[in-house]
């Protein structure tokens, strides 16, 4: 494995400082945060830093990437006090003060330091049958769909969603109401219920119409706000919630 190269200060960084004051949370539910001194250097991510430190300081610090470019989602963790990807987090515009603060996030159970249990995350996405099911085969021809059709363009504004949790971690509802399926579900949700190839839309509906569903959500935005992936979770539950009570008022839910 190859080890990181010595910061050294030059004209480009020299207004830097040399060193940033790192607190990062050790242990499970109940750990505390540790401090740690890591040279600062140029176009430095904040999945840098957590890696210097599991590399050079304390080789038993946990903590979960995978694609390091912003693909895969796996690398979020609350930075600052904000859910973010820290693949894609610059130090310079989190820390210009040279100091961070790295938590695993929010709403979820801690595993150990900066790796929390995603299983929940998922097990919602699973209630809020986020499951596609369609009725062809491969012995069929392929579905046609109209791009530009209104069902399409909005399953477009939501699909890009990768799981990183990010808007889990960062929705005030779950964080008061567990049972709550949250903005990551809702979304998938309502990407399939627009998608016309789809074949379970009425228990779908029926799914995400509970008091633990779109219903609950307070339309805080904070979900759309925080989207490394700039999509509007908020905007789908409020179609979700439009969708619910009109299929309540025919008689379909």
């Amino acid at each position: 494995m190859a080890k990181l190269k010595q910061w050294r200060p030059n004209k480009r960084n020299s207004h830097m400082s040399t060193n940033l004051k790192v607190k990062v949370w050790r242990g499970g539910e109940q750990g505390s945060f540790a401090s740690y001194d890591v040279p600062r250097q140029g176009s430095q991510t904040v999945l840098d830093v957590v890696t210097y430190i599991q590399r050079h300081l304390d080789p038993s610090l946990s903590y979960r990437f995978a694609c390091r470019v912003g693909m895969c989602g796996s690398c979020a963790m609350t930075v600052n006090g904000v859910a973010r990807w820290t693949c894609r987090t610059h130090v310079a515009k989190v820390a210009a003060d040279g100091r961070l603060e790295i938590a695993p996030l929010s709403n979820l159970l801690v595993i150990k330091d900066l790796t929390t249990d995603m299983s929940e995350f998922f097990d919602k996405w699973a209630r809020a049958k986020g499951q596609f099911n369609g009725k062809q085969t491969r012995h069929d021809d392929f579905a046609r769909v109209d791009p530009n059709s209104r069902e399409r363009i909005a399953a477009n504004a939501g699909i890009e969603c990768i799981g990183c949790g990010v808007c889990y971690a960062s929705c005030d509802v779950v964080s008061w109401r567990a049972d709550y399926l949250g903005p990551a579900a809702l979304n998938r949700a309502w990407t399939l219920v627009n998608d016309v190839r789809d074949t379970q839309r009425a228990e779908r509906l029926r799914a995400v119409a509970g008091d633990a569903g779109c219903h609950a959500c307070h339309t805080q935005g904070s979900c759309s706000e925080h989207c490394p992936k700039q999509i509007e979770p908020t905007a789908g539950i409020a179609g979700l919630k439009y969708l619910a009570a009109k299929a309540a008022i025919w008689g379909e839910l």
